[in-house]
């Protein structure tokens, strides 16, 4: 990867973290007894208002309430420390960070077509010989 593209990643990476640590600031007594957690997707999912309301829909199931949207792709959630179940009560992972398509399937999917691409050129540049 090019080094100023993987300097930029790393640097949006660290903005976002900064940006989530600076916008919680709670006092003792806003955390006493709470648990919270930011739910992450890659493809900005959350900018659909039916699919962040289906995201808020699944996360209650397990206790969880919706604290603030970041952006598309960045959801923090809150819910009280005793609202948690003994087992998995839900269908989803009540402590889950990500969902939709994970960065592994994304850079799959980009090598997959860069190498389509670089075949059909191949193909096209041996048929017009």
């Amino acid at each position: 990867m090019n080094p100023a593209v993987h300097g930029a990643i790393i640097a949006a990476h660290q903005r976002a973290k900064e940006e989530e640590t600076n916008l919680a600031k709670y006092s003792k007594e806003d955390l006493d007894g709470w648990e919270f957690k930011i739910v992450r997707s890659n493809s900005n999912r959350f900018n659909t208002p039916e699919n962040l309301r289906m995201l808020c829909i699944e996360e209650a199931r397990n206790g969880w309430e919706l604290l603030e949207k970041f952006d598309g792709s960045r959801v923090r959630f809150k819910r009280r420390t005793d609202r948690r179940a003994p087992g998995n009560s839900g269908s989803i992972d009540p402590y889950r960070t990500h969902v939709g398509i994970s960065e592994g399937a994304i850079a799959a999917i980009v090598i997959s077509v860069i190498a389509l691409i670089i075949g059909v050129v191949l193909i096209i540049t041996q048929i017009a010989r």
